[in-house]
């Protein structure tokens, strides 16, 4: 072209970048497929992966169990599932939990189950009574919430005690339990990631 034109160059259309990007694919699987093969002709190398694999969960596992003996509480992490707890807490937030037995004051964020319900609640006790005998009745209510949670408690249950209780909030990281909202809102989802985490380590990838 004329002096002081650049050249133009086409952009690859999407088509042709959606080709590339499916053969990629496709060829990705095969290599993967023909590792697993090679790998199935090795028994010994196969069985050692499979070994390997086991000892990442126990490991997870036993990490589980130090936490909970730690903290002392049987859940010592866990995720805030709804916005009843904005501007505060965000729905995807990691609380780290710990039951020890100080004393719970109002203003404390705890999470408590109640019986008969299968999802725990993270709130924030906006009343605490303790009687002569030591028992304890707390009322707690979700920052984002206009009334307490006494429609969440079970028929005629006015307050809840130490016994419903799983821990109270110590810290926090923000947003990074979205994950397991998506594998609990996509079931699928988590069968294929723990499927794939399994299958690559038993090839031997990182």
């Amino acid at each position: 072209g004329p002096p002081g034109e650049v050249p133009h160059f086409a952009p690859p259309s999407a088509s042709t970048s959606g080709c590339i990007f499916g053969w990629s694919t496709m060829e990705s699987m095969q290599q993967y497929l023909g590792e697993l093969k090679d790998l199935a002709k090795r028994p010994r190398t196969f069985l050692t992966q499979v070994l390997n694999l086991g000892c990442i969960v126990f490991s997870a596992l036993m990490l589980w169990k130090g936490l909970m003996v730690t903290t002392q509480s049987e859940s010592p992490v866990v995720v805030v599932l709804s916005g009843s707890m904005e501007p505060g807490l965000q729905r995807g937030d990691i609380l780290f939990l710990t039951l020890y037995e100080n004393a719970m004051k109002p203003g404390d964020v705890i999470v408590f189950q109640i019986e008969g319900r299968d999802i725990p609640i993270v709130h924030r006790l906006l009343t605490v009574h303790e009687k002569h005998d030591g028992t304890v009745s707390m009322l707690t209510k979700g920052d984002n919430n206009q009334v307490d949670d006494r429609g969440l408690y079970a028929h005629r249950q006015l307050f809840i005690s130490r016994k419903e209780v799983m821990g109270r909030a110590q810290a926090y990281l923000p947003y990074v339990g979205m994950v397991t909202i998506w594998l609990n809102d996509y079931p699928w989802l988590k069968y294929v990631l723990i499927g794939s985490m399994g299958f690559f380590v038993i090839i031997g990838r990182e």
